[in-house]
């Protein structure tokens, strides 16, 4: 039986170690179902000592995995590879203006049907026509802006 315990307790280290390798948490999830298994076979056979013993071993181990995962890993060269040490910043689109163009007079630069773009102060900015369909050329005024675009109204 204790080779049983021993055994399981092995196994649960090796997906553990592959936990660390193919993320998605389910080797670890057996790793440590494995390990537990080993924790109530000692229960079972070596009484409450036994498995009170079985299951600081698997704690420390378990805190043990942890720590080299996340402490470790990343600084040695086979782990180096493994995780991310620069974030990306950016954003999807451009913001479509701050507060200050609203009630300014802006151009269409393409037929609003309702949205399209507009020129404000030089720079193009996609709008959104609350007039309904506008011809290019059109002049307009700015009555609101969102996240992603300024709203417009006929002249």
């Amino acid at each position: 039986m204790l080779s049983l315990i021993i055994g399981l307790f092995v196994l649960g280290l090796v997906f553990f170690f592959f936990e660390l390798i193919v993320p998605g948490g389910i080797l670890g999830m057996i790793g440590a179902l494995a390990m537990l298994g080993g924790c109530v076979l000692a229960f079972v056979e070596y009484g409450a000592g036994g498995g009170m013993l079985t299951f600081m071993i698997f704690a420390v181990l378990a805190v043990a995995c942890l720590v080299l995962e996340l402490k470790l890993l990343p600084k040695m060269r086979l782990g180096g590879g493994l995780f991310l040490e620069k974030s990306i910043s950016g954003t999807s689109q451009k913001p479509a203006g701050e507060r200050d163009l609203i009630g300014k007079e802006c151009e269409a630069l393409t037929t609003l049907s309702p949205t399209g773009l507009v020129r404000i102060d030089g720079k193009q900015y996609e709008a959104f026509s609350q007039s309904g369909l506008v011809d290019r050329g059109t002049r307009m005024k700015v009555v609101d802006v969102d996240n992603f675009r300024v709203k417009v109204n006929k002249l």
